[in-house]
């Protein structure tokens, strides 16, 4: 052995030496020292003045290095020997020490750090280590090489081989480098030595705990249970680790096996289970035949337990030379006094007769006369499930011979499984199905929940009839009533708008039940709710349906306390809105409901009141006058703009009467207060702060502000406009809501409030002209006083009293209609009047008429289509195209989807496009991947040919994932004959909308074991379109979303294209979103547009996009597309899509 005497030289005897030699000092006066330290990447700029052929020069160099950086850098020595040529430099290591470990670590980690494999260099080295009798250590050496290659070594941390070396390495360094003389002790020492690649400080912090095989060997014959009991902890750790410790083998059957201690009993099975059973040739071990005989012994054992613990351990023997010993005991727990034993005894014969039926051929007649004479519940239903598993037809002939007992004595699990088989035998061929379809009607009233649910899903199964159909609605809805959970009732009454789409107005009589459910306090359960109710809305029901809503809406006024009231009142108005446009009988009498929540407080309802009564003006004209005489009526009791706005727009389109107009003008002139709004406000102030002054004296009244000194020592000062704007402030709280609204600096209200005074004062004009003088100078009146309110709203604008002034855009639109109330008689004056009078109200019935439109296309989308006709071929499940599933049992088509065997009636194009190339033609093993993507997980099914004229041993496909994905199962290695191929499967679940990324190699061996070779994939990035969908809400929900989501994207527009709506098209077609915006404001030229997108992802996850562009004089379109999500993923992948796809577009 080499000792740190012999390697490490004394520095001044070296130096000596080279001196005497006519050679000047190894490192230069240039290059680092003692007073200047070696930094890391100054290493590779060092220039040796010699030839490093010698072996004093090179330790000499290795010396010194060491010494100066007084061991803090110890990685300068690996970088020293990556700067000569490896087989160079690998040669002249080998020349120089006898013993070639150090040679081996340095060779080892720059063929990792180069991501190279020599095999030439590796098999050179290893050859001298055996040459040299390198002890216990070759075998770690050579294991490290043959499984830790830098091909193979994607995760260090779980390699247990590159601990054992880095054992080896640390002792073997502190006495090559006599690290006991570094500065930091041995322990500081580990850290520095262990910098050296990989190690780092895993190696030493696993090294604390990990035993050596006799330390294993010498704590498992400890007569102490607890210390065999951390042992094997600690056994059982490193060999699921991937060490099988073979060694230990005879120790644990010698000292652990006989113990009685029941935690040792419990982690030798465990043992048992994951050691290596097999000889290398196939064979069983012969240390086997002593574990059998223990199994035997332990299904004899008189505690219960012990014998149900080992009876499951049974169930996970794969051998059969070991379980057919066990048989005959296996076969005697049946009659065991306790119930845990019988139990385990079902299962265990269940599992050997499914691997091994010859060992147990006569398992169903035993199941059979167990189930005769057993009482315990749980064994009861696994022998029954046992049976129907193996013989159908001998569980047929038991529950026929029972079957009064299944509703009376059978427990939940029993009736379930017995539920399952009737499922399963009522498609054979001479199945009593009236027999089946009796046992599951009395099965609903089965006290147990889940044995309800099961039974109304087989009652539909078994039958069609509009009886059993509404029996498991009924029972549905009773479920969805007194179960606590909300996901269970969320899934329940999913199942029932299922059942309600397949069996159309068959369950419309119970809509009045289904709004029961309206009890629950949580607001999806109200939601889903309320959706299968509107479906269900008909002529016979509406009424009962319409009187329940309002009532539940007059509910919401004592419920303010709940959290999602105003969400729930939302969900109500909306529902009453959908059947009164449906059925204009109850319009009438839902409208004046509705109209007493214009003055909510919440703007989201009072909004959603407005959009409904616009649309009924619209729809039923002879409820116009009646509603414009109520919206007068609640006029002044509105509180927020958006509703204002769509007040005054109904009043100046449908108030077509001179009464009601001249109504319509007070209840406005009413909501203004006095006018003009300027010098009133004026006046109020200098009356507010009047009695203040007359308060005080005389000289006070010349006398400056008092100073106020603040906290940091300064004088407060303030301005007259600060004051004036407290003080008219203070006076916007007691002033009528439209004034107050004009006040706070919205003169958006102020512009639409103009538009709806000319609209009436034209209209008022145009019924007086025909008329008597009186009608004429009531017209003249109420024009001038719309002509004041515009002009005194311009001029509040102007002032300092608003919060903010009036912007350009209203007070060009308030200029505008104040020119055409000033405007003589005359062509012009008729064209400005059609505009405000008809072409307004023609805008909007075309956009109802919009609405409609989609809605019947969706109707006829969503009608049921007979998909198979009465004289069309009967169709095997295997056989038939899977685009005809008429009449597939739903347990069928559940089958089709959990396999992934279904179409989506994609194209072979589209298909192939999924198809992606993983390596070169050139590549000795070529791979291409299909990427099917289901609801919540992606299938690869990855091609691997190879393309040599070798065989590839122990093919494994390696996966790695990126983001939220995650890797069910690794995939098995494989044998590829040459030029072979073969099919891998690998199943990926995803969590979350978010871009993915896959990546990966193909690892191989070649003809000799240490011929190992490593192939890197191309990535797989997952589109996230894959997983968005288009969707669509209301104007409302968006905007409260858009408030709501925090996380934002904005991607600005750069493209080729020149047409606005082809360029929106783009966007709606890459990023797979709906355009929420009418389609009326998206036609016609103009050279903006502006539009929101909305899309849904699979996992809920809500989508929001605004886009605004604007046409140039030059041709191109500029603008910016804002992003909003819940998630930051979603908001970034999509930014992403859109960018890659402005790209691509020409």
């Amino acid at each position: 052995m080499f000792s740190g005497n012999n390697i490490l030289l004394d520095q001044q005897q070296s130096l000596a030496g080279f001196q005497t030699a006519n050679q000047v000092n190894i490192l230069s006066p240039n290059q680092p020292s003692e007073e200047n330290p070696i930094k890391f990447e100054t290493l590779k700029d060092m220039k040796f003045p010699y030839p490093l052929e010698s072996k004093s020069n090179f330790l000499t160099v290795l010396n010194q290095l060491i010494k100066i950086n007084d061991g803090k850098n110890f990685n300068l020595l690996n970088n020293f020997y990556l700067m000569l040529s490896l087989n160079h430099a690998t040669e002249l290591l080998l020349s120089f020490f006898d013993q070639p470990f150090i040679v081996f670590d340095y060779v080892v980690k720059t063929l990792k750090d180069k991501n190279t494999y020599d095999n030439v260099t590796f098999f050179k080295l290893k050859s001298r280590m055996v040459e040299n009798n390198a002890a216990n250590v070759n075998s770690r050496i050579e294991s490290m090489g043959e499984s830790c290659s830098p091909n193979n070594d994607i995760n260090v941390k779980q390699c247990s081989n590159c601990f054992q070396y880095s054992n080896f390495k640390l002792d073997f360094l502190k006495e090559f480098f006599e690290v006991e003389n570094l500065k930091g002790g041995p322990e500081g020492s580990n850290k520095i030595l262990l910098g050296i690649g990989y190690y780092n400080e895993i190696a030493e912090s696993y090294n604390k705990d990990q035993p050596t095989v006799q330390d294993i060997k010498s704590q498992l014959e400890s007569p102490r249970d607890e210390v065999k009991i951390a042992t094997m902890k600690k056994l059982l750790l490193l060999m699921l680790n991937g060490d099988p410790l073979p060694q230990v083998l005879m120790h644990v059957i010698r000292f652990i096996m006989p113990s009685k201690n029941k935690q040792l009993k419990k982690l030798l099975l465990i043992y048992w289970e994951i050691c290596p059973k097999l000889n290398s040739d196939g064979k069983l071990k012969q240390e086997m035949i002593l574990m059998c005989n223990a199994l035997r012994n332990d299904l004899q054992h008189p505690n219960e337990f012990i014998r149900g613990m080992t009876l499951r351990f049974v169930c996970k023997l794969k051998e059969a030379e070991l379980l057919e010993p066990t048989i005959p005991t296996v076969k005697a727990c049946l009659e065991h006094r306790h119930p845990f034993v019988r139990k385990n005894a079902i299962l265990a014969i269940s599992t050997i007769y499914k691997n091994f039926e010859f060992l147990i051929p006569d398992a169903p007649e035993l199941i059979k006369k167990f189930l005769h004479t057993e009482t315990d519940p749980n064994a009861k239903r696994n022998a029954f499930l046992m049976l129907m598993n193996t013989n159908q037809q001998s569980t047929v002939e038991y529950l026929d011979s029972v079957w009064s007992l299944i509703t009376t004595s059978f427990d939940e699990n029993l009736q379930l499984a017995a539920i399952e088989l009737i499922r399963k035998d009522c498609k054979s061929p001479g199945a009593d199905k009236a027999k089946y379809i009796q046992c599951i009607f009395s099965l609903l009233n089965s006290t147990s929940h889940s044995v309800k649910y099961e039974a109304a899903n087989t009652l539909v199964a078994l039958s069609p009839h509009s009886t059993a159909v509404k029996a498991a609605a009924s029972c549905y809805i009773e479920l969805v009533l007194k179960e606590s959970d909300n996901n269970v009732k969320l899934i329940v009454l999913k199942r029932l708008n299922e059942l309600r789409e397949k069996h159309d107005r068959i369950l419309d009589d119970l809509i009045m039940d289904i709004l029961r459910v309206l009890t629950s306090p949580d607001i999806e359960v109200r939601r889903m709710c309320l959706s299968i109710a509107m479906d269900m809305v008909s002529n016979r029901n509406v009424d009962e349906c319409v009187s329940f809503l309002k009532k539940e809406l007059v509910k919401t006024h004592d419920q303010s306390e709940y959290e999602k009231n105003s969400e729930y009142k939302q969900l109500l108005i909306h529902s009453i809105h959908q059947c009164a446009i449906k059925f204009s009988e109850v319009a009438a009498n839902v409208v004046h409901v509705l109209m007493e929540f214009v003055g909510d407080s919440g703007s989201s309802s009072a909004v959603d009141v407005i959009s409904f009564v616009r649309e009924v003006m619209e729809k039923f004209p002879h409820l116009r006058s009646g509603i414009i005489d109520r919206l007068c009526e609640n006029f002044n009791e509105m509180k927020t703009s958006r509703v204002f706005r769509g007040a005054l727009w109904i009043i100046g389109e449908y108030a077509v009467e001179g009464n009601s107009i001249v109504e319509s003008m007070k209840q406005i002139r009413n909501a203004l207060g006095e006018i003009p709004i300027l010098a009133s406000e004026q006046r109020a102030l200098e009356a507010h702060d009047a009695p203040e002054v007359s308060a005080e004296s005389p000289s006070a009244k010349t006398s400056t502000t008092p100073k106020r000194v603040l906290a940091d020592g300064t004088y407060a000062t303030e301005t007259s406009f600060s004051a004036n704007r407290r003080g008219s402030t203070k006076a916007v709280s007691v002033k009528p809501p439209l004034r107050a609204l004009l006040l706070n600096g919205d003169f958006f209200l102020g512009s639409v409030l103009s538009t709806a005074l000319t609209k009436l004062v034209s209209r008022f004009e145009k019924l007086s002209q025909a008329s008597s003088p009186e009608l004429k100078a009531k017209a003249n009146e109420l024009k001038a006083e719309a002509m004041l309110i515009m002009t005194s709203i311009i001029r509040i604008g102007k002032s300092d009293f608003p919060i903010s002034k009036i912007d350009e855009d209203s007070h060009e639109r308030i200029l505008t209609c104040l020119r055409v109330l000033s405007i003589k008689k005359s062509e012009n004056s008729n064209f400005m009047n059609e505009i405000f009078l008809e072409d307004c109200r023609n805008a909007y019935k075309n956009l109802v008429l919009t609405d409609q439109l989609k809605k019947d296309e969706k109707l006829k989308k969503d009608k049921k289509i007979i998909k198979v006709h009465a004289d069309d071929l009967i169709g095997f499940r295997h056989l038939k195209s899977k685009r005809v599933l008429g009449g597939t049992d739903e347990y069928d088509l559940d089958l089709n989807m959990a396999t992934g065997n279904t179409e989506k009636g994609d194209k072979m194009k589209n298909k192939l496009s999924r198809v992606i190339q993983l390596t070169g033609y050139s590549d000795p093993v070529y791979a291409e991947a299909y990427v099917n993507v289901h609801q919540y997980d992606i299938l690869l099914d990855v091609l691997i040919v190879n393309q040599t004229n070798e065989t590839m041993q122990n093919l494994t496909l390696e996966f790695s994932t990126l983001g939220d994905l995650k890797l069910v199962e690794r995939p098995t290695p494989y044998t590829l004959a040459p030029h072979g191929f073969h099919s891998i499967k690998a199943n990926i679940k995803v969590s979350s909308t978010e871009t993915g990324v896959i990546f990966g190699n193909i690892v191989y061996d070649g003809s000799s074991a240490l011929d190992m070779n490593c192939v890197i994939l191309n990535d797989i990035h997952i589109d996230i379109m894959d997983y968005i969908n288009p969707a669509y809400c209301t104007e409302s929900q968006f905007r409260n979303m858009w408030m709501e989501f925090e996380w934002e994207n904005k991607v600005n527009v750069n493209t080729n294209l020149t047409n606005l709506r082809e360029y929106l098209d783009h966007i709606l077609k890459c990023t797979n979103m709906a355009c929420l915006t009418p389609e009326n404001s998206l036609q016609g030229d103009c050279g903006i547009l502006a539009g929101n997108l909305y899309a849904k992802s699979i996992f809920g996850e809500d989508a929001l996009a605004n886009i605004c562009l604007e046409w140039n004089e030059g041709g191109n379109i500029s603008g910016h597309i804002r992003i909003r999500s819940k998630t930051q993923g979603i908001a970034l992948s999509l930014g992403d899509k859109i960018t890659v796809s402005q790209k691509g577009v020409k």
